[in-house]
C-alpha cells in the first residue's frame, strides 16, 4: 500500500494524494495560506524543500515505501553456501538470562522463538495496534491544525477514550476540511460501531 499525504493550505484541504503528487501539487499552488503537508499515517508534518524543477523535488523526497527486493539471482549464476538472503536484520536484543535460556530451549533456537513470538503477538493485537496507530495519528494532526479551538483538550479526552459521539459533537464547529480529515485518520479503517 503507498502511503497518502495530504496538504492542508490553511483551513483547507488543499489535496492528498502520494508525497510526490502533493509535492507538486503544493509547489504549483498560490499560497494565500500557509501550506502544511502532514503523513496519513502518523499526523505528522513534513518540512519539504520545493525548490527547484519537478524532477529536482521528486528526487529529493524522503524515501517513504520499503526498499525494492533485490531480484533474484539467474538460473545461471551459482548461488552462494548457506541460507538464501530472506531480508533478515540483525539487530541486538537484550534479555535477562532466563529469558535467553528458555528461548534457547525452544525447537529452531532463540531466533526462531522469536520470530514465532513476533508474528503471534502481530496476528492476536493487529485490530488493537492499527486502532491505537490511527487515534495517534488523528491527535498529532488534530494538534497542529486545531490545538487551539475551543474544546481540544475535551475533545483529545474523547478520541483517547474512544467515545465517537462525544468526539463528533466537541468537533462540530471546527473548520470541515479540518474535522472532516482528524475524523478519516481516527476512525475511516474501523468499522463504525452500533449506537
Amino acid at each position: 500500500m503507498t502511503p497518502s499525504f495530504t496538504a492542508f493550505e490553511g483551513q483547507r484541504r488543499l489535496v492528498t494524494g502520494t508525497l510526490a503528487e502533493v509535492a507538486l501539487a503544493v509547489r504549483r499552488a498560490g499560497q494565500a495560506a500557509p501550506i502544511v503537508i502532514f503523513s496519513d499515517a502518523t499526523g505528522r508534518s513534513l518540512d519539504l524543500d520545493l525548490r527547484g524543477s519537478d524532477e529536482e523535488i521528486v528526487a529529493r523526497l524522503p524515501k517513504t515505501a520499503p526498499a525494492p527486493v533485490e531480484p533474484e539471482t539467474q538460473a545461471s549464476e551459482p548461488r552462494g553456501r548457506g541460507r538464501p538472503k530472506l531480508g533478515v536484520v540483525a539487530r541486538e536484543v537484550t534479555l535477562l538470562p532466563r529469558h535467553w535460556e528458555w528461548l534457547n530451549a525452544r525447537p529452531g533456537g532463540a531466533s526462531v522463538a522469536l520470530r514465532k513470538l513476533v508474528d503471534e503477538a502481530r496476528r492476536a493485537n493487529g485490530d488493537r495496534d492499527r486502532q491505537r496507530a490511527a487515534r495517534d495519528a488523528a491527535y498529532h494532526f488534530m494538534s497542529t491544525m486545531a490545538g487551539n479551538r475551543v474544546g481540544f483538550e475535551e475533545a483529545s479526552r474523547a478520541l483517547f477514550a474512544d467515545d465517537r459521539r462525544r468526539f463528533g459533537e466537541l468537533i462540530a464547529a471546527w473548520p470541515v476540511d479540518i474535522r472532516d480529515h482528524i475524523v478519516k485518520l481516527a476512525f475511516s479503517d474501523r468499522v463504525p460501531t452500533q449506537a
